[in-house]
Order: C-alpha cells, then structure tokens, then sequence
C-alpha cells in the first residue's frame, strides 16, 4: 500500500492542471509553488496559465497540453530550484477562464429623476444582467486580483458595483440631455442607446484591469407604480389641454388644479381629524370653494376661449380686453374704461357697470336691467 500511495501522489504532483470543480471561477492559484520537471500542464480551450516568480509574469500559456521541462520550454530555466539540481522548479502558476461569463444580476436606485415631460421629480430604479470576459490575464492578477488566493466573488461583486454606477449616472444624464419622457424609457423604448452608451462608459472603468463588460441581458429601467399613474394623467391632461388651450394652457390647468386640491383639502378638514359628519358637511362647502376660487381664476381671452386672470388687482378692458390698472382709462387703448362682464353677463344701459345675465336690476344704480 505504501508504494501505492506514493505513486499516486506523485502522479498527483506531475499533473499541473484546473481542478473541474474550480473551473467556474474567473481566476484559480495552483496551491504548490513546487513543481517537479517533466510534469504535465494542461490548459483548457477557454482559459489561460500565468506563470509567475518573485511578483513578475514569466510566460502566458495559451490552450494546450505541455510537458514541463527546458528543452521544450526554455523560460523555464529561469525558474529551476538549484537545490533540487534542476529537478524541481520554484513558480506561482495561475488559471484565468477567458470565455464570456454571463447572467450577472444587478440592480438599484437610480434616484430622483425630473420627467421631463412634466416637470415632476420621480423615484427610479433600473436592474439587469451583464456579461463580461477577461481580455488581459495579466492586468486582471496584478492590477485586481493580486497574488493571493484569489476569490471569484470578489471579481464579480467588484464589476456589480462598476456597472450599477455607470448605468445609474447615464440613465440620468441621458433623460436630461436628450429630454425623453421617463414613461417612455420605462416602456423600454430607448434600452438600445442606453445600453450602448453605458457599455462605453464601461469601458473606461474596467479596461485598465484587463476586463471587458460585453453586454447586458434583461435590462429594465423601473419607476414607482404610484408615480406611473400620476405621471399617466398628467400626461393625458397635457394631451388634452394641448388640443384646446394652446401652448400656455397646461400651466393654467396646473394652478386651477392646485385650487381645486386645496378645496378637496378643505372638505377633508386639513388633511384629518374631524368625524363623518363634519367631513360630509365641509365635503360640500370645501370643494365648493375651490371650485369657486377656479372659476375665478378664469376670465374670456378675446378668442373665444378663458384663460387666468391677472394675478395682481386689475381689470379686464371691455374694448380690447387687457389686463389693465383700476380707473377711468384703460391704460393700454385709452377707451374709457368699462369692466369686462363674466360670460353670459352685460352692461347696465344707465350707467355702464356690468351685471348678471339674470339680474332684473343694476347692483350699481338700480336701473332696471333691460330699460
């Protein structure tokens, strides 16, 4: 049995090759820097063998099967232990898999983006997967990987974080300089520029390490379903207000709606606090105020339309419709100054001022209406 279990350490010792349970990982250290001459390196189609001594590469191997001795392979007489009287040579030998390795998952927060679109600052995430190689066995070890015993989940967790930074910084950058609608990106609509754009932005972080980011698989870019279905609406009443207000339209709506929001507060006492009664009973009267705050915000603009009414005290000129000073005179066509009616009003015959549509008398003179 003894000379049993020296041949088959011995023959152990002659071969000098990635064990198949290792062969997953980016990069494998041979565990003997003793390598007997004469012994059997194998080197597999998608990897490569690094040979190191006193921290320096000494050869790259490429795909094969070697017999380890000088006179096939002459760099190796660098490497023979004198000791040994060159039996033996002294070399730290590593195995770098060079295929494409794939389905790396990441993900995380994009942050605050402003849609565009709208305005609105939403939430958005982004997560995928990637695939990279090693193009350098050389820079990978000594620039990354170093000389210990080498980790393959270090290598991954390193290129995760590389690639959720780069991603996160060129989705943001790309919705603000090319101005796409975030519900646009979310739909997937523009994944292709992303991704070639991020990939080169890659490049410039990983290349220095002998590594290439290949490309990405399911790539999604993501925002809160909350934000979605406000940022949907807002989208559809810039549609519709687009049709019939004109450029400046949606602004307008925005502030009507703010009032309109503030009168829903009302009805809801401030946001909480009061019982059923009071809420259905403010619920009336709140949302009546803002309603009327609305209304009148709004005033005819000359084209058959409404548009806000001046934000400061004013008057609307009844002969060329501007928002004019309180006075005599309107002080942008020089007409005597009479308030422009709400729609569906009209003027007192007596004395000038503007009345209901269904006053029977004048609130300024008491003329009746129609005499």
């Amino acid at each position: 049995m003894g000379v049993i279990d020296w041949f088959r350490r011995g023959t152990k010792e002659m071969m000098v090759a990635r064990p198949d349970g290792t062969k997953s990982q980016v990069v494998w250290k041979h565990p003997d820097p003793t390598i007997p001459m004469k012994s059997q390196l194998t080197v597999e189609a998608d990897e490569r063998a690094i040979f190191f001594r006193d921290g320096k590469v000494v050869k790259v191997m490429d795909a094969g099967r070697y017999t380890l001795d000088t006179s096939n392979l002459p760099f190796l007489s660098n490497l023979i232990d004198s000791f040994t009287g060159g039996n033996v040579f002294i070399a730290e030998v590593f195995f770098v898999n060079a295929r494409e390795h794939t389905g790396l998952k990441f993900g995380g927060r994009v942050g605050h983006v402003e849609d565009p679109k709208s305005g609105v600052p939403v939430e958005t995430m982004v997560h995928g997967e990637f695939s990279f190689r090693v193009t350098d066995p050389e820079k990978l070890i000594i620039g990354l990987v170093g000389m210990g015993r080498a980790e393959s989940f270090q290598v991954r967790s390193w290129l995760k974080e590389q690639v959720l930074k780069v991603i996160r910084d060129r989705i943001a950058e790309l919705i603000v300089k090319e101005k796409w609608p975030l519900l646009d990106v979310t739909s997937g609509a523009y994944t292709e520029e992303i991704e070639q754009t991020a990939l080169r932005g890659l490049h410039e972080h990983v290349e220095s390490y002998g590594i290439e980011i290949v490309r990405f698989g399911n790539f999604v870019i993501g925002i809160d379903e909350t934000d979605a279905d406000n940022l949907k609406e807002l989208y559809r009443d810039a549609a519709y207000l687009k049709t019939v207000g004109g450029v400046g339209a949606y602004k307008e709506f925005a502030a009507g709606k703010a009032m309109l929001g503030a009168g829903e507060g009302m009805a809801k006492g401030g946001g909480g606090g009061g019982d059923a009664t009071s809420g259905g009973l403010m619920g009336g009267a709140g949302l009546g105020v803002g309603l009327a705050m609305a209304q009148q915000m709004l005033v005819k603009d000359g084209r058959g339309g409404e548009t806000l009414a001046p934000a400061t005290p004013g008057v609307v000129c009844g002969a060329c419709n501007a928002s004019v000073a309180p006075g005599k005179f309107c002080g942008s066509c020089g007409e005597q100054l009479k308030e422009k009616p709400p729609a569906g009003s009209t003027f007192c015959t007596d004395c000038g001022e503007a009345v209901a549509a269904d006053a029977r008398f004048c609130a300024s003179c008491g003329h009746k209406v129609g005499d």
